[in-house]
């Protein structure tokens, strides 16, 4: 049978192995990082509500689990024409029928991003900002500010979610301590109407959630820099703060700068709706590192890239078999998720006929939860998955 070699050990990249094991395929999955981390629940690491364990699968256990080879290695250099990888070892892969390129993405760089910590970042920078808050929660008082950051050339790279959760859980968790008063809160993006992709219902719910909060909000005006004490913007005005988060909007991988495969101006890998590279036979990318066709509102979540992982592993297979049948993530581009305040959760889903935001008090946290519970377990195969999921 056949070799596929799978580059990157994220949602998109786990989710690939998974699927082609389940056609019987031989499959190799290359990380740079020994665990598979649930970016969706770290949302609690900084509060003190979860830790990085708790939200990491090791993915030697993944690979038992489900009987894929596992190298932890980080990728220096792919060659798409010659499927030739080089790993950070000296180690040199090659002679694999298939590829599927799950490498993520980078962020862009803004200056002065040393003095920052993101929830999208490094695993490590979750476990840092519960660090600072404790440190400021010691103290007494405190001024943090929190926000995203937009990319021009491609939106659907842009992740403004979790900065709105971690965010309101901050609140949550501030006033659970009797601290709030004492602390300033403030969320910052540089477009004029930052969460817009949610549709325009949603953008008049989440102002009347900050007003309900009393978290004070700058949007509009382009990041000039960040510095120690806070945040210098294009008009002038400077946010202080104590405490920074930003989730910087993403980029291509810079490993594949030098693949020789077609990027986007952003610098994601072109593909067709099938996630083939067209051009380069047995070539795929899925997840961060393909650039995402679609309408404007369209989004780089953990849910389409767990569509595309599957469906490249179905289109792997029946190419295998001569079969002239592929499906397509198109018809599942939306937005969906639970998005957590600590005392609750807002649903939220947009498609092509607009977007909704329905408040979930109480049960929406639990809700957000359970999912995570059900997020490892599934993986692992200890429960059965859900249909689609």
């Amino acid at each position: 049978m056949e070799k596929v070699l799978v580059l990157g050990g994220g949602f998109a990249g786990v989710e690939a192995a998974i699927f082609l094991r389940k056609h019987d395929m031989e499959v190799t999955l290359v990380s740079d990082r020994d665990y598979f981390y649930i970016y969706p629940t770290s949302i609690w690491v900084p509060t003190g509500e979860a830790t990085k364990e708790d939200v990491s699968i090791p993915l030697d256990q993944l690979a038992v689990a489900h009987g894929f080879e596992l190298i932890i290695d980080p990728v220096v250099a792919f060659d798409a024409a010659s499927k030739r990888t080089t790993l950070e070892s000296g180690r040199v892969l090659e002679d694999f029928a298939y590829v599927v390129v799950a490498m993520g993405q980078q962020k862009i760089e803004h200056k002065g991003m040393a003095h920052t910590l993101s929830i999208c970042g490094k695993p490590e920078e979750a476990t840092m900002l519960h660090e600072r808050l404790q440190a400021l929660v010691e103290k007494g008082s405190g001024k943090i500010a929190m926000g995203f950051g937009g990319n021009p050339k491609d939106t659907s790279a842009v992740r403004g979610g979790p900065a709105f959760e971690v965010l309101f859980n901050v609140h949550h968790f501030l006033k659970k301590k009797g601290l709030r008063d004492a602390f300033e809160l403030t969320f910052f993006a540089p477009m004029e109407k930052p969460g817009q992709k949610m549709g325009e219902k949603a953008l008049v719910m989440m102002d009347k959630m900050f007003a309900m909060t009393d978290i004070n909000k700058k949007i509009g005006s382009k990041i000039v820099e960040f510095v120690q004490d806070g945040i210098l913007f294009e008009d002038g005005t400077k946010i202080e703060s104590d405490l920074t988060m930003f989730i910087s909007a993403g980029t291509g991988h810079g490993v594949l700068k030098d693949s020789g495969l077609p990027l986007s101006d952003a610098g994601f890998v072109v593909t067709n709706e099938y996630n083939e590279v067209e051009g380069f036979d047995g070539v795929y990318a899925i997840g961060d590192s393909a650039s995402l066709q679609g309408p404007e509102w369209r989004a780089k979540q953990g849910h389409v890239a767990e569509v595309m992982a599957r469906n490249v592993a179905y289109n792997i297979f029946q190419h295998q078999q001569n079969i002239d049948s592929k499906k397509s993530y198109k018809d599942h581009l939306n937005i969906l998720c639970v998005m957590d305040t600590g005392d609750g959760a807002a649903f939220v889903y947009r498609d092509n006929k607009g977007g909704k935001m329905i408040p979930m008090p109480i049960i929406g946290h639990w809700m957000r939860k359970g999912w995570g519970w059900y997020c490892r377990n599934s993986k692992l195969g200890r429960i059965p998955r859900l249909p689609g999921m």
